[in-house]
């Protein structure tokens, strides 16, 4: 079975190593909560608002054993008012957990997203 799973990070600036730390803990606590490996991971989407454009967050994920896991970035919409510097992804992957115990991720000022879902 396939399941999606989303998280955001809100990051601390628009330079790489901001970028870099905060897609790694987002990443990270992804895997965690859901005791995922990266065998079980499909795919992951990554997004990043218009004033992240230092770093690509993918790379994070590479830099996290994400080696051979199609990885992809592509800049979220300019949403006047919208939550500044928040890298997003959204993860598909392998599991027969059911879509109720998949644990979506919102760290940081992110959590504002989706405080029905934040954990």
């Amino acid at each position: 079975m396939v399941r999606a799973i989303r998280g955001a990070i809100q990051v601390d600036g628009n330079d790489r190593d901001a970028i870099i730390a905060g897609t790694t803990e987002l990443v990270s606590e992804v895997m965690e909560r859901n005791r995922l490996t990266t065998d079980e991971v499909i795919s992951v989407f990554f997004t990043a608002t218009p004033d992240l454009t230092a770093e690509f967050p993918a790379l994070a994920a590479r830099k996290l054993g994400f080696h051979d896991v199609p990885l992809l970035c592509a800049s979220e919409i300019d949403v006047p008012g919208a939550l500044p510097r928040v890298v997003r992804l959204m993860a598909h992957v392998a599991t027969d957990r059911p879509r109720q115990d998949i644990q979506h991720v919102y760290l940081r000022g992110a959590v504002a997203l989706r405080v029905d879902i934040a954990q």
